[in-house]
Order: structure tokens, then sequence, then C-alpha cells
């Protein structure tokens, strides 16, 4: 509903949807809006997913500003098309909220839907409550959009956890939005008849690797222009957000480095601990892609051991924020700073499995045993899976 009211107020030109549990409340409302003038957007109602982003791409490189939705095995029937908007430099801002995807069927939360597209040329934003759902669809327009950056974002947010639980979120005014937002000014559009253009052409080796090159140096933009448009919002709200959030992390001996919703244990633990003693912290990582390896190093550059949380699997590797985390640490130690602290990796959460406060501590407890291990273990695993018991021991 938050991101449905950000978009009510962006006013875009085009959404192309096709509903699926649990974003289906974000196109259902937006749809409302729709029929009842409050919008002037051209709304596509089409077959399947893989139509939805189809006809988001070709509004955008028509030079519509776009935004649509989707969870699930929706983002996997788009996945085809999702590099060929980031390759387009088509600016989409797209609601995912983050839902398992199958097999077996489950409707609810982990990120196995959006971790497979880490690597297809889109930023990769996940959001902690309803509120930064909020802001992050109005700065995210603005990211997509800049000159130099061009490239689509995938707003991400807990299924359930964050999309189906109410609280309290503070709108801007309408008129404060457009004013933020501004409008689009497409460069090179399609239908641009005096100065014609070709989407879609087949490139072969002499020019591709070049084009591809570009693309990626608007991706490593993103961190700065993300950086610029949130220190522009909390000048207007009061609330920033950079792309790693760091939760009494000055002093840490030990952290939890995670993403979305979960943060909230894990920020509600650390409290406890210090209370007792610990000197416990959470790191958050806001922005995926691109990934802040700087800020991420930094942040865990004094600390005795750091766990990674992940809520999703890679098998057969390394569960995919703690391969970035401990990718970032070595190339900081390469680059001639200290040695890295040690990472620990655990998988939680997956197919909505809750994350409780006492997996939570049980993690930081083993941090402050020294406890190492190479494989990832699992919290909140029932026994007599095959796997270890809650805590991850």
């Amino acid at each position: 509903m938050a991101f449905a009211e950000a978009m009510r107020q962006i006013n875009p030109d085009v959404v192309a949807a096709y509903p699926i549990t649990p974003s289906t409340e974000i196109p259902m409302k937006f749809a409302e809006y729709v029929a009842d003038g409050l919008v002037d957007t051209e709304y596509i109602t089409v077959e399947s997913e893989h139509s939805a982003i189809t006809a988001c791409v070709g509004a955008s490189v028509a030079g519509a500003r776009v935004m649509t939705a989707s969870s699930a095995n929706g983002v996997g029937l788009m996945h085809e098309i999702f590099p060929i908007a980031a390759a387009f430099r088509a600016p989409i801002v797209f609601g995912l909220v983050n839902r398992s995807l199958g097999a077996p069927v489950n409707i609810h939360c982990d990120h196995s839907d959006s971790m497979p597209e880490r690597d297809s040329g889109w930023i990769q934003i996940y959001c902690e409550d309803a509120q930064e759902v909020y802001d992050t669809a109005l700065m995210s327009v603005r990211l997509a959009e800049h000159p130099d950056v061009l490239t689509p974002v995938f707003v991400c947010q807990d299924g359930f956890i964050t999309s189906h639980c109410y609280e309290p979120v503070d709108f801007l005014d309408d008129e404060a939005v457009t004013e933020f937002v501004g409008s689009r000014e497409p460069r090179y559009p399609l239908l641009d008849v005096d100065n014609p253009v070709s989407y879609g052409s087949f490139v072969m080796s002499e020019h591709y690797f070049e084009i591809k090159r570009n693309q990626m140096e608007g991706m490593e933009n993103a961190l700065r222009v993300c950086r610029e448009v949130s220190g522009e919002l909390a000048r207007i709200t009061g609330r920033d957000y950079p792309p790693v959030e760091r939760y009494r992390t000055d002093d840490a001996e030990y952290v939890i480095v995670i993403m979305s919703s979960a943060a909230g244990v894990v920020k509600d633990v650390a409290d406890d601990l210090r209370s007792r003693g610990v000197r416990a912290g959470c790191l958050r990582v806001r922005m995926f892609r691109p990934f802040p390896s700087e800020e991420i190093s930094e942040a865990l550059s004094g600390v005795k051991c750091a766990a990674v949380l992940d809520r999703s699997a890679s098998p057969g590797g390394t569960p995919p924020l703690a391969a970035e985390v401990r990718s970032a640490l070595y190339t900081s130690c390469c680059a001639g700073n200290r040695m890295p602290s040690p990472v620990q990796s655990f998988i939680y959460g997956l197919g909505g499995r809750d994350l409780y406060p006492g997996d939570v501590e049980s993690v930081f407890e083993g941090l402050s045993r020294g406890e190492h291990f190479l494989a990832p273990r699992y919290i909140g695993l029932r026994e007599g899976t095959g796997g270890e018991e809650r805590g991850g021991r």
C-alpha cells in the first residue's frame, strides 16, 4: 500500500502488471487510482508477467516513466527480459515483494526470487519497513533516471512481513513529491522521429564489449547518486538512507550483517546484549547492487568476528550476501589494510520461517566463543532433518 501510494504521487506514464502474491496489492490498489481518475497513467493489463516486463521495457525506451511490481515465480518468468531492460538503460522502478521461489510452492518470504537477478544489471535496494519502502520508491525514480545511472531499480521488501503488516507511514504532500521526482527527460527515446535510434539490434563482438562496459559504468555511478538523492530527501523529511546502515557498530566486537525486515530483530538483541556488557552491533546492507564494498570493509574493520545472515541459499556455493562481504574484506586486505575479521555464514528464514531473538543471541554467543566453520550453518532448522538445530549449532 505504501508503494502504491508512492506510485499515485509519482503518477507514472505507464504501468504494466500481472498480479501475483504477495505483491498483488500494489497493482490492485494502483488500478483503483487509475479507475478513479487520480492518475494519468496508461495501465496495461497483460496476460503474464513476461508480457508485463516486456511492455514496461517498450514504454521506457519510448521515453515514458514506467513502474511495475511482482514477486516470486512472476519474477522468475520475467528473467529473460531483465538483462535486456538493463542493457537498454531503461529506468524502470520495480516493486519486488520478496517471496520464495518454488518448488515446493510457498508464498512466504525469502530472497530466492531477487537473488537470481543480482547479475542481471538491475540496482537492488532492500527495505526494512513500510516507511522505507515509500521513501525508496520516490528516490528510485530519481536514481534510475539520473543521466549518470540510467539503470532499472528493484525496490525490495519482505513479503507479508513488511507488505502485509500495518504500521504508520509518513507521506509527503503530493506537491512535494511532484517537485522531488521532477519529470523524466529521456535520452535517445525510440519515438523521437527527428533523431532515429534502434533498440534490440544484433551486435557482433566488435562493439558488444564496449556497450556492456558502458552499462556497468552506470551501475558504478549508482552509489554516488544514491547518496546525493538520499541527502536531498533527508533535507525534506529528516530520513536518510545510506547504502549501509550501521547500528552500534562503532565500537562493536561482534557484528551481524543482514538485510531487510529481520534487521529489527538483530538490533533489539544487540541492544539487550549491550545492557549486559557485550559489544554487539548490526550492519544492515540496504543496497545490494551495486555492492557497497568500501562501506562494508570500513564498518567491519575493527570487529573480532562477524556473522552474515542470508535469507537465500546458493546450492553448492557461498550464500550471496556472505560471498559479497567476504570478497569486500579480502579486497580491502589486498589493498594493504588490516587482516579481515573472520566471517561466519548462516542461512535463515527460508520459506518465511521466523527469525527469533533467541536465534540471533545464539549467533552472537557463537561469535563471542570464537567458533569458526567453513560451510554455512542453518538457523531455526528443525532437528532430524539433516542439519543443525535452532541457533545454528
